[in-house]
């Protein structure tokens, strides 16, 4: 006979053949920011000689089940998993009737006088529906058959009062559970580790940017948000953040390989700092300064980083070709090239950025993970008011930040196409184009003009009397001042030849 041991995480000192190590080791857990983690945790066994039956109810929901390792981190003993079960349906009163569906049990009803009614049902349909999760941890909804009890020789489409269930069966569990059948070459007891990928968890980073009611100077405080649907709690954990691109393939596709990256970022106080940061591998690694409990369904913000007085700079620029794509869609290029109306179509919004380096020097070089950066500026009456937000990608340190907030309001731009000829047996393009920028702000401001030559690579500007600068094979810019309520034109010629 094989020898059973079962191990409950929430009651492991009252578990015969399991003893808690000293001081409980807390679990470990490394979060990636793409809706997993890595879960380690000490599990201590006592093995007998042979084979030993262990079952570990203390799983998450979302367990792969083949990324499961339990090991002797002490390496003095082999394990050998000769069999490992994951169950994941726990009890519920729909899942008892799924389990008693086609045997009769009894159904209690209190009536209005305040007597208990018993009557006797045969369990025809439960109505149970296995639950579905997506590869975020959401419970997805589904709608499930009405039950069906047979009453007397009568089928009724609801449960006629609550269900009494005899007992439970062998094959239940209350929560999700592993079940091994374990080899060891050294029996005795040993506190092993057990780690696992699990869906339903995520993190990311959250920027809030404050700036003064004059001036460009930016207070930045950072917070990682961490979000918990996993199924279960983890008390007093230590946690670790990954952040990067890692790649992880779906687990839909049944293929539970992990990779690992990560790019983060943490700020140093006289204090000491809540969240630590460094390089590993590829990518970086935040570690939580404390331990923390981790409740299931539960969102938990952690301050790290904060950085005071950041120089930036607010940048106004006008992007003014428009392209509808879907217009041209299925065109041949050499034939989109030669079409007189591509690229005539313009817009009048002029964009407004923020612009600042992630380095030392202006207050910051800690790598910052991507998230979602938040601008409020503060008015007249010393309230914050919001200015726009956008994302970032992960952003290594001593890089520079551009983030588009939204359109100005007082500042107008206006592209014109001016002339257009080609001759197609000599292989040229010309097209000429007038641009006109207004500022009815009460300052003068600098606009910065972006200019495609989306026909071919190779153009010559003709006719331009301000400079320009080639950002790329098919891109100029123009940086322009304009005057309180001034206006300035910009005109050129572009010649094309292929």
């Amino acid at each position: 006979m094989i020898p059973s041991i079962f191990f409950c995480a929430a009651c492991a000192s009252a578990t015969p053949g399991f003893q808690a190590p000293a001081g409980g080791e807390p679990p470990a857990l490394t979060i990636y920011n793409q809706n997993f983690a890595v879960v380690r945790e000490s599990l201590p066994l006592v093995l007998q000689q042979g084979v030993t039956a262990v079952e570990f109810a203390g799983m998450t929901a979302h367990l792969e089940p083949d990324s499961v390792i339990l090991r002797d981190p002490a390496g003095l003993r082999r394990l050998q998993i000769l069999e490992q079960n994951y169950r994941n349906d726990p009890l519920t009163q729909e899942r008892l009737l799924d389990l008693y569906e086609g045997q009769t049990i009894e159904f209690t009803r209190e009536r209005a006088d305040g007597s208990i009614e018993r009557t006797r049902g045969r369990i025809v349909r439960s109505g149970y529906v296995a639950p579905r999760y997506d590869a975020y941890g959401n419970l997805q909804w589904q709608q499930p058959p009405q039950p069906v009890i047979e009453v007397d020789g009568t089928l009724r489409f609801q449960l006629p009062g609550m269900p009494l269930f005899p007992s439970l069966k062998d094959d239940t569990v209350l929560r999700p559970t592993l079940r091994w059948q374990i080899e060891t070459d050294k029996p005795g007891s040993f506190p092993a580790e057990l780690a696992y990928v699990t869906g339903g968890m995520n993190w990311s980073a959250d920027y809030n940017i404050v700036s003064p009611e004059q001036g460009d100077r930016l207070d930045i405080v950072g917070w990682v948000t961490i979000v918990n649907k996993t199924g279960k709690t983890f008390s007093d954990a230590r946690i670790k953040l990954m952040a990067g691109d890692v790649n992880k393939l779906d687990p839909q596709e049944n293929d539970f390989r992990l990779g690992f990256a990560a790019k983060s970022a943490a700020q140093q106080e006289a204090m000491g700092p809540v969240v630590t940061e460094k390089s590993f591998d590829e990518f970086h690694l935040y570690t939580l300064a404390r331990q923390t409990t981790l409740h299931d369904a539960e969102t938990k913000q952690v301050e790290f980083v904060r950085a005071s007085g950041v120089p930036s700079q607010r940048l106004y620029v006008y992007d003014g070709a428009s392209f509808d794509m879907n217009q041209w869609r299925g065109w041949a290029s050499e034939n989109l090239r030669t079409e007189p109306s591509y690229g005539t179509q313009t817009n009048k919004k002029v964009w407004v950025m923020r612009e600042f380096k992630n380095s030392a020097e202006q207050g910051l070089g800690i790598p910052l993970p991507k998230g979602r950066m938040r601008f409020y500026r503060q008015d007249s009456d010393r309230r914050l008011e919001f200015t726009g937000e956008n994302t970032i990608d992960h952003t290594p340190k001593d890089e520079l930040l551009r983030i588009y907030t939204g359109n100005s309001f007082d500042l107008v731009g206006e592209r014109v196409r001016t002339d257009f000829k080609v001759d197609l047996g000599a292989h040229w393009i010309d097209e000429s184009f007038e641009i006109t920028l207004r500022n009815h702000k009460k300052e003068a401001v600098e606009f910065r003009v972006v200019e495609h030559l989306y026909r071919w690579v190779n153009w010559e500007i003709k006719d331009c009397e301000l400079p320009w600068t080639k950002k790329d094979s098919q891109t100029i810019e123009f940086k322009i001042n304009v005057p309180v309520d001034g206006e300035r034109v910009i005109k050129y010629r572009v010649h094309y030849t292929w």
